[in-house]
């Protein structure tokens, strides 16, 4: 399978560049797998189409205000994102330009925080130690700021806009977006009818949105993702798999963690670790009955994975009304309920 037969056309200004208000006005393109039929409703809607017993997995992972700008003792200037914590002081991040940060050099980021590249991955990322007084999540939280994506131009308002409302363990690079439309309110409205919400975690990195560079999709690979499901998460949906009720999940990222530990049979064991894990045709989901997503980008590996859940052509044809119907794509933008 190639790269392209995931591509589609997209105008620029269906890339949604602020985040809808309130959360649950986005709107909601249902897809009836069975049935191939398509709904059009706004996302507050989702009520109408999840009943009692069904289990909502969500990923509890928090964005780290892992933008950050340093200055070389020359004076040159670099921007630098956290990826992946290492040890203690020790991250994996990247950085532009590069080569501002070989091997040895230390730059500032402010007289609280700097750092020393420790060395250079194969693939560019620098490993580097961090220097500072006192937490370093309270260093960060002044020194840094949210990571949103390049094709945002728009400054966010309110950083927390970038995070979901359930959101708890710090971690992530970006936000895994299919969470950002759901509300307390939504998400108390859902426990009244008997929706079962049960968190997974797994923490975000850029890998999950690199572009597919490669011309054969099983060529591809991906960077590794902490994960964990804890053993209540797993009881909770084993016993829904076992008793006959649906598991959604919100978002690729959980679809990711669910699969990384699933069963043959469809029941999840309890771990944690990282993953590599990259869902793409003909793979068949073992966990999920559902999902919750927005649009994905051309050619990326997270439109491989909704592809799973029917066929390409069928996701594609989705994309193609999406399109038509100027639904707003991406971190920001509209959501999709397969079901």
């Amino acid at each position: 399978m190639k790269t392209s037969d995931f591509y589609y056309d997209l105008p620029q200004e269906l890339i949604a560049q602020t985040p809808a208000e309130p959360r649950d006005s986005s709107r909601l393109l249902v897809y009836h797998r069975a049935e191939k039929r398509i709904e059009h409703k706004v996302f507050r809607d989702i009520c109408g189409y999840l009943k009692a017993g069904d289990v909502l997995v969500v990923n509890r992972t928090k964005v780290l205000p892992a933008r950050l700008y340093a200055h070389t003792q020359n004076g040159g200037a670099a921007e630098v994102l956290l990826l992946k914590r290492r040890m203690l002081d020790e991250w994996e991040v990247l950085v532009r330009p590069g080569k501002k940060c070989r091997v040895g050099a230390t730059l500032t980021v402010n007289d609280e925080l700097s750092f020393t590249v420790l060395s250079v991955t194969e693939t560019g990322e620098r490993i580097v130690k961090f220097s500072y007084r006192g937490a370093f999540e309270d260093v960060l939280s002044r020194a840094g700021t949210m990571p949103l994506p390049p094709y945002i131009h728009e400054k966010l308002k309110d950083p927390d806009r970038y995070q979901t409302v359930y959101c708890k363990e710090n971690g992530s690079a970006a936000a895994p977006t299919a969470g950002l439309h759901f509300t307390e309110e939504l998400l108390a409205r859902l426990r009244g009818m008997g929706v079962e919400i049960v968190e997974v975690l797994l923490h975000v990195g850029l890998g999950t949105f690199r572009p597919v560079k490669v011309e054969n999709v099983e060529q591809h690979v991906m960077h590794s993702e902490y994960y964990e499901v804890s053993e209540e998460a797993a009881e909770k949906i084993n016993r829904a798999k076992r008793e006959g009720r649906r598991v959604i999940a919100v978002g690729t990222t959980s679809v990711r963690t669910l699969e990384t530990v699933a069963n043959e049979d469809g029941t999840v064991k309890a771990g944690k670790g990282e993953t590599q894990i990259f869902l793409y045709p003909p793979y068949k989901m073992k966990c999920i009955d559902g999902l919750i997503t927005n649009f994905h980008l051309p050619e990326s590996t997270l439109l491989m994975l909704v592809s799973c859940l029917c066929s390409r052509e069928e996701v594609l044809h989705i994309y193609e009304v999406a399109v038509r119907e100027k639904y707003r794509f991406f971190s920001f933008g509209d959501a999709c309920l397969f079901l």
